[in-house]
């Protein structure tokens, strides 16, 4: 058991990433206390039946009182209005945090609306599952998985960096800095664009009158199950995130457009070399990933239905 890194940790939002928060925290005693809140009654109540939290508040003024930090896990729409909530109320040398996906809209929602006392340390942790709300969380979920920490400017603190650095470690995270542009630009590529693609596809299915739905239940094949996975995932999440990061995800659109188009010239002429180079330097980007343990090289990816 590693010694508490806070003494109390305020938890905006106790859906996936909170309450697998809360019970990594709990795993290695990271926190004196956890404080949470949620927007929805029914929410609260149920974290409350189940021991998500030592202290379900009523209002996010109450449950930010005496923390020394606070994360908001709401959606990247609603963090704004969370953070004019809480302000009046935070105490002084308390660090904030977010989880949010995209994050230059976060530093400009939430920055101006902070008092001057408290840090502001945005991070991203790169963990989920496409199951969402208090009773989704679970320990292990960001075991050997990265958390960005994105300071929101040149003059963050660094001991604040420093602190949320050490949590995210201890709660079994792989932890690195950066640019709050770049991190958007890059989540695209890795998160974003895949997920708007995922969402595309299973769309077209449902869309193909030819095909019933039937079928593409019956006969989905390893490709598409991991499409409709994917594209179960929160929608309010993923609406805020597209919305907010409106410059990189038509970027990479682009670009995935022009890759498509290539493709689809290569498949009408009969150009099977390009198919076939392309698909092995593609290929070799899923070995990166196996080497670099952030997947596993079985049938299932290492998923399970109790987890993943």
């Amino acid at each position: 058991m590693s010694g508490p890194v806070y003494n109390r940790v305020a938890l905006i939002g106790l859906g996936l990433i909170a309450s697998s928060m809360f019970w990594a925290m709990k795993r290695s005693g990271l926190a004196g206390e956890v404080t949470g809140y949620a927007r929805s009654a029914e929410t609260r109540d149920t974290a409350r039946e189940i021991g998500l939290c030592d202290h379900v508040c009523d209002s996010a003024a109450e449950a930010v009182k005496d923390a020394d930090l606070i994360v908001l896990c709401v959606p990247v729409g609603a963090m704004e209005q969370v953070t004019k909530d809480i302000a009046p109320h935070l105490m002084a040398g308390a660090t904030v945090s977010d989880v949010g996906s995209v994050k230059r809209a976060v530093i400009d929602a939430v920055g101006p609306h902070l008092p001057s006392n408290v840090h502001f340390v945005p991070a991203h942790p790169l963990a989920g599952t496409e199951r969402s709300g208090p009773t989704s969380g679970f320990a292990e979920l960001f075991d050997n998985r990265w958390c960005l920490i994105v300071p929101a400017d040149e003059n963050t603190d660094a001991d604040a960096v420093a602190k949320l650095s050490e949590l995210w470690e201890k709660m079994g995270s792989k932890v690195d800095t950066m640019d709050a542009d770049h991190h958007d630009l890059v989540l695209c590529v890795t998160s974003h664009a895949p997920h708007l693609i995922a969402y595309t596809m299973v769309g077209v299915a449902d869309d193909l009158q030819r095909v019933s739905e039937q079928e593409v239940i019956n006969y989905s094949a390893t490709g598409f199950r991991d499409f409709t996975r994917i594209a179960a995932s929160d929608p309010t999440m993923w609406r805020d995130v597209f919305l907010n990061n409106k410059e990189a995800t038509l970027e990479i659109l682009g670009r995935f457009t022009e890759e498509l188009f290539a493709l689809q010239r290569a498949i009408r002429t009969g150009d099977g070399d390009h198919l076939h180079d392309y698909f092995t330097r593609t290929r070799a980007i899923r070995r990166g990933i196996l080497e670099a343990g952030q997947d596993v090289d079985v049938p299932n990816f290492g998923r399970n239905a109790t987890k993943d």
